[in-house]
């Protein structure tokens, strides 16, 4: 049998599938794939949806697969869940909701569990997406699990940010803070039949209007969506399409950027994997957790000592 990394990039359905899965557990072959892969990444176009829970991610997303299909391209989906209590996995909330394309071999959809990592994404996404890159999809649609104002890891996951909104959820004071606003690239405003829907769009043009925007510079768009329907859906892949012709030329600096992150956050993991596995002894890392809660000493002066012992 062909190598795994192989039957990925040719597309092999139960490859990528496998591949993620090793990516997620974080086993040596994971990472070994990645290598394998990285060469053949980079073509793919990762569109990031983010927004608060009831704001109709999946719905949305669910429509614009079959938008990105209609235009002959293929896609994956990666759509990040709560982590279940008791099994640890996904809760496939997304999933279900995307079971349409479940016959088309140009979709393909993986949910992933948080496992506790914050920032609305799982630790394995940018990895995930890489995959679905390296077997050939156009684009990458990457839905955050919903958790709030704090949900910033997209912009370091993804090409282009879409911050999804919806009528009558304190939108017009959310639109005046920080957080999760500041990183949109498009706003869409999602169940726009419902009241509120323009004091929702008003609420977003305040807030744009109060920053600057010199020449050349992106203005994010609102775009007005019922994703039950599909209306707005084609204005949103046009706003998708427009924001990436326009950012072409600082896409090398933007993904450097998050490159930056992804090797400072494996560096800052495996050191940290390192210390508990090779420098310290086994039960010392509680037994200098019990000093500090006994404050005998202090977490700078642990993590200076584990430090100076790690690079001896």
């Amino acid at each position: 049998m062909a190598p795994l990394s192989d039957r990925v990039i040719a597309g092999d359905p139960r490859a990528i599938a496998r591949a993620i899965t090793l990516i997620e557990d974080e086993a040596p072959d994971g990472a070994d794939l990645v290598r394998r892969i990285f060469a053949r990444t980079g073509r793919a176009y990762l569109v990031g949806v983010t927004g608060a829970p009831g704001a109709g991610k999946s719905t949305l997303v669910d429509r614009l697969i079959v938008g990105v299909r209609k235009a002959g391209q293929t896609v994956g989906v990666v759509a990040v869940d709560p982590t279940s209590p008791f099994s640890g996995g996904a809760i496939l909330g997304d999933r279900v909701r995307m079971q349409a394309h479940a016959g088309d071999d140009g979709v393909f959809i993986r949910s992933m569990a948080t496992r506790g990592h914050l920032g609305g994404l799982a630790r394995a996404t940018g990895e995930a997406a890489l995959v679905l890159d390296a077997a050939g999809k156009d684009l990458v649609l990457i839905e955050t699990v919903g958790v709030g104002q704090d949900e910033v890891d997209i912009v370091r996951t993804a090409d282009v940010s879409i911050v999804t909104l919806v009528p009558g959820a304190g939108d017009d004071v959310q639109a005046l803070k920080a957080g999760i606003m500041e990183i949109a690239d498009i706003f869409v405003v999602n169940k726009a039949d419902r009241e509120g829907a323009d004091r929702t769009v008003a609420s977003v043009e305040a807030m744009l209007s109060l920053q600057t925007f010199p020449d050349g510079q992106w203005r994010p768009p609102i775009v007005k969506t019922e994703a039950t329907t599909g209306r707005g859906v084609a204005e949103l892949l046009a706003a998708i399409d427009r924001f990436r012709a326009h950012t072409a030329p600082a896409l090398g600096g933007r993904r450097k950027a998050r490159a930056e992150y992804r090797v400072r956050e494996l560096m800052a993991h495996r050191f940290v994997r390192h210390a508990e596995e090779r420098v310290l002894a086994t039960g010392e890392f509680d037994r200098l957790l019990d000093r500090i809660a006994a404050r005998e000493t202090d977490p700078y002066s642990v993590v200076d000592e584990i430090v100076k012992r790690t690079v001896r």
